[in-house]
């Protein structure tokens, strides 16, 4: 399966309601106030939130009542366009460090959001593009998490540093960076515990974690990414801005976007958080995690209408 058709796929739960909305009105030479209502109320239920939502609808309606021939496919046109321009910098690209290898992921964020088969799949990823990585079993709170990691690391012939369980995580950390300056590995990538944000004590792990690195490299976790499940919706950007303020974050991966997400969330994330997603969760399979594209995710969810003119 391509990329595109993987987000395509993907997407496809979220973004029926979505396009059907808009689908309605391709075609029409008018659109009245029932189906400007239609079109919001889908918005509005694809989680796009107010702002993004509020956007769109008067940019329609101004464009509607000042275009002669305006016309259904404008509509949805018109929505691509302000959700480009709202995604404009989403996209994230691993840029390397300077620094001397390796390069330390830090994946963080609440039980449940798919941190440990992220990074099983993260270090797929780079195993398929020739880079080297190590993973480090550091949810060992959560009861069979390691063994979770574990499987995953033998099922993809992955390499891993875990401990046991109840072990102290940031121990695990550091016995696995020594592990991948040793084997001269490129990556190392964490999967930490599950916490929720408004915890101290269960944020203050991740401080240890994050000093005991940086012992080893000042500049160490050099990417720290919020993994959100993406089904949750907009319900995220509270507990984002949290993780954002306590821990400092560099960016997002969005998960489970198979089931019953419904799409716009990744909007109103990035409208608030300015993060940029590095990547997205489109499937259980390892190489259904891809990187986050505009154009990927725009034409999955609101495909672009042709324009047909009138005579």
């Amino acid at each position: 399966m391509g990329i595109i058709s993987k987000f395509k796929s993907g997407f496809k739960k979220g973004a029926d309601a979505l396009q059907s909305a808009f689908s309605k009105a391709v075609g029409r030479d008018l659109l009245d106030e029932d189906d400007l209502l239609d079109l919001e109320e889908a918005l509005y239920q694809s989680d796009f939130g107010v702002e993004t939502t509020e956007e769109i609808i008067s940019s329609i309606r101004e464009a509607h009542r000042h275009e002669k021939h305006f016309r259904g496919e404008d509509a949805n046109n018109i929505a691509r366009e302000i959700l480009r321009r709202i995604l404009d910098g989403s996209e994230g690209t691993l840029p390397g460090c300077s620094e001397a290898v390796p390069e330390v992921i830090c994946l963080v964020g609440v039980n449940g959001s798919g941190k440990t088969t992220t990074s099983a799949k993260l270090g797929y990823r780079f195993k398929q593009n020739n880079s080297s990585a190590i993973l480090a079993a550091c949810d060992t709170f959560r009861a069979a998490a390691t063994e979770q990691l574990v499987s995953w690391a033998e099922q993809l012939d992955l390499q891993i540093v875990s401990g046991h369980h109840g072990a102290d995580s940031a121990a695990v950390a550091f016995d696995a960076y020594s592990a991948c300056e040793s084997r001269n590995c490129d990556h190392l990538i964490i999967d930490t515990a599950g916490r929720l944000h408004v915890k101290e004590n269960l944020m203050e792990e991740l401080f240890k974690l994050k000093r005991v690195l940086q012992k080893r490299n000042p500049s160490a976790p050099h990417h720290s990414w919020l993994v959100i499940d993406g089904s949750t919706g907009t319900n995220v950007i509270e507990q984002a801005k949290v993780f954002h303020e306590k821990f400092g974050l560099t960016g997002l991966v969005v998960t489970k976007l198979d089931g019953s997400s419904k799409g716009g969330a990744l909007v109103s994330i990035f409208r608030n958080m300015k993060l940029p997603i590095y990547f997205v969760g489109l499937g259980e399979k390892p190489d259904d995690l891809q990187p986050f594209s505009i154009d990927h995710y725009l034409d999955s969810i609101l495909p672009e209408e042709k324009i047909v003119n009138l005579a």
